[in-house]
């Protein structure tokens, strides 16, 4: 397939993404005009409220100006001065990142990743800061630089991640870059590039493990506190069309909240306001943004919360144990190099979990709401203290098991027994005048002994 093929296909599908998280955000606003407000309200608005949203969901800032009216009406402290809106509503940047996914793969297949990944990663900055354009006004006014780059790292990401799982596939392809990467690649050591590659994979099993874990016990706390949460649902009298923007929010918010619930069981926990905390330990909150998701935090600390610390431990401990029944047989390596594996595991774990929870918190308006979510480094330090033990634990583990499994001592052969070993005469050594043993007993040795030897041994009458 042609490169120019490959670039406008990636272009197409990027177009594709934005085009379907921009409706996504606008079809619940257009609903809330036609019902609402009965067609009579600025339609613009609607338009630039759902490019706002979207902006929002890949990390672009808003730099809010409420009118007087509307400050008064929302009673919190500050809200009449400028603000800024800088949390990230996730779903919208996991929709694009799946996309970068599809596109990655369907660049490798074809031969040129590179130029899909340059087309998509262009395309998505244009598009983000046509967006951004669209979505300024009097009221909200986005960061137009972030706009431009912002979606397109989002998007870029998704694109090499999907690149890298069709390497991991079918091999590399063979367009220059690629085949420069190569090259530099195998470069290295050999023993260098199966410890990266065996720390990559115990680092990231481990904090997708913390996520895994964390959503289901998201899961659990909203069945348990689900009354609660329609409750608020119906305290708020939002109606079927205010309903259906609000849960629509509430899904762009859920993988903040699954990467909050991580943050909780690694032990740090997360913020809902200035002074507040949610964690293991404690839970110290106060007033809380109307949303019924919220209905499902916990009210007081966890009993026996400390050994929600031991979960990234058992992790880091399992994915190492794992990991090296299937690497290369490096029992013979030396110590350090095994706990070079289990640290590099516990760093690549604290990068990605800290990296989604400075992505999953920010300001979701002004005075003490400028502090929502996890804080990145405590949470970073936590994961990459806890999986590294557990890691370095359990390569340690596997090692010595592999040793003692090929133990010289423990493969040599039992010896034979005595009785096994003595020989058994063979019949040329047998004296011919030897006492004849019962036929019955030895039917072949009777039938072995000659003729002329019988008549010599008989004795006539």
């Amino acid at each position: 397939m042609r490169r120019t093929t490959i670039a406008l296909l990636a272009a197409l599908e990027t177009a594709v993404c934005v085009l379907v998280g921009y409706g996504i955000a606008l079809v619940p606003l257009m609903l809330l005009w036609a019902t609402r407000f009965g067609l009579a309200a600025p339609l613009d608005a609607f338009f630039r409220a759902a490019a706002d949203a979207w902006l929002l969901g890949h990390g672009v800032d808003l730099e809010i100006q409420l009118d007087e009216l509307t400050a008064a009406g929302l009673g919190v402290d500050g809200a009449g001065a400028p603000f800024t809106v800088t949390i990230a509503l996730l779903g919208f940047s996991l929709l694009t990142f799946a996309f970068g996914l599809r596109i990655g793969r369907r660049a490798s297949a074809s031969g040129t990743p590179v130029v899909g990944a340059v087309s998509a990663m262009l395309v998505a900055g244009l598009l983000g800061w046509a967006i951004a354009v669209v979505g300024t006004s009097a009221v909200a006014r986005p960061v137009l630089w972030q706009a431009a780059v912002l979606p397109a790292l989002v998007i870029g990401v998704g694109v090499v991640a999907g690149i890298a799982i069709a390497f991991t596939r079918g091999g590399w392809a063979t367009d220059v870059t690629t085949s420069a990467v190569r090259r530099g690649v195998d470069a290295v050591p050999f023993a260098a590039r199966a410890g990266l590659r065996s720390a990559i994979r115990i680092g990231l099993g481990s904090a997708m493990g913390v996520i895994a874990v964390a959503a289901v016990l998201l899961a659990v706390r909203i069945a348990i506190e689900h009354p609660t949460i329609v409750g608020l649902s119906q305290a708020l009298a939002a109606g079927v069309d205010g309903g259906v923007v609000i849960t629509l929010a509430e899904l762009a918010l859920l993988p903040n909240a699954i990467v909050w619930a991580a943050a909780w069981v690694l032990g740090p926990g997360f913020a809902l306001g200035a002074g507040t905390t949610v964690s293991p330990s404690v839970t110290l909150i106060g007033p809380v943004p109307g949303l019924p998701l919220l209905g499902a935090l916990p009210a007081e600390g966890a009993p026996l919360g400390v050994l929600w610390l031991a979960l990234p431990v058992l992790l880091g401990f399992g994915g190492a144990v794992l990991v090296a029944r299937s690497a290369p047989d490096r029992r013979d390596e030396p110590w350090w190099v095994t706990l070079s594996v289990g640290l590099a595991a516990g760093g690549i774990a604290g990068a990605v979990l800290g990296g989604l929870a400075a992505c999953s918190a920010g300001s979701v308006g002004p005075g003490r709401l400028s502090d929502v979510g996890p804080d990145a480094l405590l949470v970073a330090a936590a994961a990459a203290a806890s999986v590294t033990v557990g890691a370095v634990a359990g390569a340690f583990a596997a090692r010595s098991r592999a040793r003692h499994a090929l133990d010289p001592v423990a493969e040599r052969p039992a010896a034979p027994s005595p009785a096994r070993a003595a020989p058994t005469p063979s019949r040329a050594s047998r004296p011919v005048d030897a006492p004849d043993g019962d036929p019955g007993d030895d039917p072949a040795s009777a039938e072995t002994v000659p003729l002329d030897g019988l008549v010599r041994g008989s004795r006539m009458p």
